[in-house]
């Protein structure tokens, strides 16, 4: 029972943030990184902290009992993740929406899947459900390239993307691939944030709620290249007199904010309910998800409308792939 509930918390995580970009689409008198100040304040600092408090019982008592090294790695770790989304907006600006999505997710869903079972439990891998995971990392790798193949022969067909030029573009593929590198570090945080769980389960957390005693930690991290970027873009761009009047675009973001919290929240009970294999496998399928709502989403909102039909059945391909690749890595659970 914990594993099925395990992998519809990772299912209804990666539906949650394939969506939680959606409000930008409203924007009006806000720009980008008005709404992202709100965002990074809502999903990274006051939404983790509020469940932590709610869901952990002595928080306070679990943090005071932890030396500072416990903090570092997941602190350092969220830092890296949040660089990763800055060098991944700054990678779509130069290269487009579908080669930025193929290579930064491709790299971030393949490491974050495979680092933490090669580092702690390296044995697995020979087994034949270990050969079974590697499948299904290599389907969802496939798949992965089929949806951004899709998605370029979208924006060529579309017209929807300028072309860059030589030096942009290859400054770009280096940004993308430094971006998949670093995305993982938040699957790292709580992978390596054991012991700040493990003293939350001494206080008699539940086993499903422990890990929300590491997300204030490597969140704030996250925060911090976040919130320097999103405010040397208001300084550059003088956008501050946006924030005048706050309501109703400060809802958007907030709505941003929770939906990306709800869905880190739900992961990480995901990988708790998941077992010793949680962290690659409750990874996988996030991700997965994550790809599988972004294109769906695109498709009713009609991002597709007159594109190929060769496209098309590249785009719905890939996507089978992806299904394929969360029942071989599903099954794969011990």
């Amino acid at each position: 029972m914990e594993t099925e509930l395990g992998v519809l918390l990772a299912i209804f995580g990666g539906i949650m943030v394939g969506n939680c970009m959606v409000p930008l689409k409203y924007l009006r008198r806000w720009k980008w990184e008005n709404a992202w100040i709100v965002f990074s304040l809502v999903a990274l600092i006051l939404v983790p902290w509020a469940i932590a408090f709610f869901r952990v019982p002595n928080l306070i008592s679990v943090y005071s009992n932890m030396k500072i090294g416990n903090f570092a790695m997941p602190f350092l770790f969220g830092s890296g993740w949040g660089i990763a989304q800055v060098l991944f907006g700054l990678a779509v600006v130069r290269i487009g929406m579908a080669l930025s999505f193929a290579i930064t997710l491709g790299l971030s869903a393949a490491l974050g899947s495979l680092v933490p079972i090669v580092l702690r439990h390296p044995e697995f891998l020979t087994t034949p459900r270990g050969m079974v995971l590697l499948s299904g990392m290599v389907l969802m790798l496939i798949g992965v390239a089929l949806c951004s193949w899709a998605g370029k022969r979208r924006e060529r067909e579309q017209e929807a993307q300028p072309t860059a030029a030589a030096g942009s573009y290859m400054g770009g593929l280096a940004l993308a691939a430094a971006a998949g590198l670093l995305a993982p570090m938040l699957n790292y945080a709580l992978a390596f944030g054991d012991s700040l769980i493990i003293e939350a389960l001494r206080q008699h957390t539940a086993r499903a709620d422990a890990p929300y005693s590491v997300w204030p930690i490597a969140l704030a991290g996250g925060a911090v290249p976040n919130l320097v970027y999103a405010i040397w873009l208001l300084r550059r761009n003088h956008t501050w007199g946006n924030f005048v009047p706050l309501w109703p675009e400060v809802l958007l973001g907030t709505i941003m904010g929770v939906l990306w919290m709800g869905s880190v929240a739900a992961y990480g009970t995901a990988r708790t309910l998941l077992g010793v294999l949680g962290a690659s496998i409750g990874w996988s399928i996030y991700q997965i998800c994550i790809i599988f709502t972004a294109n769906v989403s695109g498709w009713i909102a009609g991002e597709w409308r007159g594109v190929s039909r060769q496209s098309k059945v590249a785009l719905w391909g890939g996507l089978l792939v992806l299904g394929c690749a969360t029942i071989a890595i599903t099954y794969c659970n011990p």
